[in-house]
């Protein structure tokens, strides 16, 4: 445990230098390694929302086919070993540190490598040392530059376009867009939900450029939902009916098509997916942290809800959800994101908010989060640690009434740490 832990501490000092986007230290370190990542075929899946439903959704139909799966996602909310998972189960704390070693012994770059060059490097060698058949490779920020873009994938998925990550990405939607479609590559197909006329021009010309086929969600597959919560799915070759998720919220059946549509083209390359395949995977996703109940007495809602689109699927679901019940939002939201916008989404259906700040240097102080708060409801307590937070919530919960944590996927990890502590989740 020790090992285990000193390499962790090593790791997230690594954070110290910061974001660097480019693929010269990820390169050489896998090259050194031996090109660990070129041992299995891949899916690489970039955006700004619904990467990891996508993701996870996606590693599920391959399991179900009978495949071995690697899914890398970010960031993890409890144990860093969330973000590598071999057929559903984190790796182990020994192969984390076996590997860690490994990597360090082949690092020899001009520079330090950062904390996620590090971590994808990781992954991708653990993928190899595990005989995976795929991998399913979610972005981390961008795409372009972005780490795990040493991939050749066999498909490439684009969820959707906000604005995000402005000071390394652009602060247009065309310029964010242009970096996310640098995961396209030649002869390669590409799927996409992104909706903006400027997204749409940024993705067709990037994949007209590499001579990838481009299919987009709207034009040529689709999701209808049904009064049940069920919904249909046409797609590019075949038509499920009565499909459903283990996902909540509306937008995961946006999520399921661009999921379903990166499933078809894998069996148009004879992957061996079939529909019992999909139905399966799909009533089985998971994806913690993401609209999930951990408990009902009282009922408490985690979701991350880290950018302005996710906060406001989140209002709709609540209000659409639990119309008739007061809540309780406890929040904390990172300094890179659109704060004002994004509580008014999520305050506009509470009555109480309880406002935090989690343990990273990138947070909004809870004081200063707490004045813009105060703009969308008046019934604010301001507490400034998330395990504190979530008690002061706890303390003043009656039982009529829903907690929904949320804002930052931060604040959830540590969330789900203070209640697992308190034995109110498992």
């Amino acid at each position: 445990m020790e090992a285990y832990d000193q390499c962790l501490k090593t790791m997230f000092g690594l954070r110290r230098f910061g974001i660097k986007l480019g693929l010269d230290i990820i390169t050489q370190i896998l090259t050194g390694l031996g090109e660990p990542h070129k041992a299995y075929r891949t899916i690489h899946i970039a955006g700004t929302n619904g990467k990891g439903s996508v993701a996870s959704m996606l590693a599920g139909i391959l399991q179900s086919a009978g495949y071995s799966v690697g899914l890398y996602t970010s960031p993890h909310l409890i144990h860093f070993n969330e973000r590598i998972r071999i057929d559903g189960r984190p790796v182990t704390d020994a192969e984390i540190v076996e590997t860690y070693r490994a990597i360090r012994k082949v690092q020899e770059g001009d520079r330090e490598p950062t904390f996620f060059e590090f971590t994808t490097a990781m992954a991708l060698q653990l993928f190899k040392e595990h005989k995976v058949d795929w991998a399913v490779i979610e972005t981390g920020m961008g795409g372009r530059l972005d780490a795990t873009n040493v991939l050749n994938p066999e498909v490439s998925v684009i969820t959707n376009i906000s604005l995000e990550h402005k000071s390394y990405l652009g602060d247009t939607i065309a310029a964010i867009t242009h970096e996310k479609a640098g995961i396209i590559k030649p002869d390669t197909p590409a799927v996409t939900g992104v909706q903006q006329a400027a997204a749409i021009e940024v993705v067709s010309a990037k994949a007209n450029e590499v001579n990838a086929p481009l299919y987009r969600m709207g034009p040529d597959f689709t999701c209808r939902r049904l009064p049940s919560g069920r919904f249909d799915y046409e797609g590019l070759e075949h038509q499920w009916n009565n499909l459903s998720t283990n996902l909540l919220g509306r937008h995961q059946v946006d999520n399921a098509s661009l999921a379903l549509a990166g499933a078809e083209l894998l069996m148009r390359q004879g992957v061996a997916v079939e529909e019992a395949h999909i139905r399966a995977a799909l009533d089985r996703v998971s994806w913690p942290g993401r609209l999930e109940t951990v408990c009902e007495e009282p009922r408490i809602i985690l979701d991350g809800a880290h950018n302005l689109k996710a906060a406001e699927n989140l209002g709709r679901y609540l209000e659409e959800t639990y119309p008739d019940k007061e809540i309780i939002v406890v929040a904390g939201i990172l300094d890179d994101k659109p704060a004002e916008e994004m509580l008014a989404a999520l305050l506009a259906v509470c009555h109480r908010a309880v406002i935090t700040s989690p343990a990273i240097n990138r947070a909004i102080p809870s004081d200063v989060l707490a004045r813009t708060a105060k703009k969308f409801v008046d019934n604010i307590d301001e507490v400034p640690t998330v395990d504190r937070a979530v008690a002061r919530a706890l303390q003043i919960v009656e039982s009529d009434q829903v907690i929904c944590i949320a804002g930052s996927l931060y604040v959830v990890g540590e969330a789900m740490q203070t209640l697992l502590r308190m034995g109110l989740m498992k």
